[in-house]
C-alpha cells in the first residue's frame, strides 16, 4: 500500500480513492499511512499510532476544522479507527488496510501485499514481534527439536531479525526453517565416544 499512498517526501494519492471518499479525505490517509509506516519502523506492531492535529496540519495544510470532518467520513467508511488514550490523551490512529483494498479493488484482500501481474494490490502482514527467548524455548519443547532456543534469538537478533534481505515475518517458520537444517547436518561422533565406540569394536574381537 505505501507505494501507492504514501511517500516521505511528498503525498501520493490514488485518484479512485480521492473519487470515491474526497480528496481530502484521501491526503487525510495518505498522511495517516506515511506516518503509520514510521511508527513501524520503530517497532509497533499492534497497529495502533498517535499524530496530532499540528502535524496533520503541518504536513497536509488541512485546518483541524477540516481533519475531523475527513475523519468523520474516513470512520463512516470503516477506513480508520480512531481513540483517544494516555495521559495526556492523545489521538491514535488504526487504518483497515482491508477496507482501503476494498475500495481500490471491489475484493477483499488476504495476507500479503504487492501487486500481481493481474494488479490486484493485496496486502502483506507488515507488523512482526520478535519471540522471547521463553516462547522460542516452548514451541521447541512442543516439536521436540532440541533446539537451542537462546542460540536461535541470539543468531536472528544479530542480523535484526532479518531473513536475508527481508524482515522476519513468522518466526515459528523460522524455527521449522532451522530445524530442517539441523538435521541435514551430519551427526559428528565427540572424540570420547569414539574412543568408546572403537573399545567396544576391539572388545567384540577379543
Amino acid at each position: 500500500m505505501k507505494h501507492l499512498l504514501s511517500s516521505t517526501a511528498f503525498i501520493v494519492l490514488n485518484k479512485e480513492l480521492a473519487r470515491q471518499i474526497g480528496l481530502k479525505e484521501a491526503i487525510l490517509l495518505a498522511d495517516l499511512i506515511s506516518k503509520e509506516e514510521y511508527f513501524i519502523s520503530k517497532g509497533m506492531t499492534d497497529g495502533w499510532f498517535f499524530n496530532t492535529e499540528e502535524n496533520i496540519q503541518e504536513d497536509t495544510t488541512l485546518t483541524p476544522f477540516q481533519q475531523r470532518k475527513c475523519l468523520k467520513t474516513l470512520k463512516k467508511n470503516e477506513i480508520i479507527q480512531v481513540k483517544r488514550k494516555g495521559i495526556p490523551a492523545k489521538q491514535y490512529f488504526k487504518i483497515n488496510e482491508q477496507q482501503v483494498m476494498k475500495f481500490l479493488n471491489n475484493l477483499s484482500s488476504t495476507n500479503f501485499t504487492s501487486i500481481n501481474k493481474n494488479k490486484e494490490i493485496k496486502i502483506i502482514n507488515k507488523y512482526f514481534k520478535k519471540p522471547k527467548v521463553e516462547e522460542v524455548s516452548n514451541y521447541c519443547l512442543e516439536r521436540n527439536n532440541n533446539i537451542d532456543a537462546a542460540a536461535f534469538c541470539d543468531f536472528y537478533e544479530s542480523k535484526d531479525w532479518f531473513v536475508g534481505k527481508s524482515k522476519m515475518k513468522d518466526w515459528k517458520a523460522a524455527v521449522r526453517n532451522w530445524e530442517r537444517t539441523e538435521k541435514k547436518k551430519p551427526k559428528t561422533m565427540s572424540k570420547l565416544h569414539s574412543q568408546i565406540n572403537a573399545w567396544q569394536q576391539a572388545k567384540k574381537l577379543l
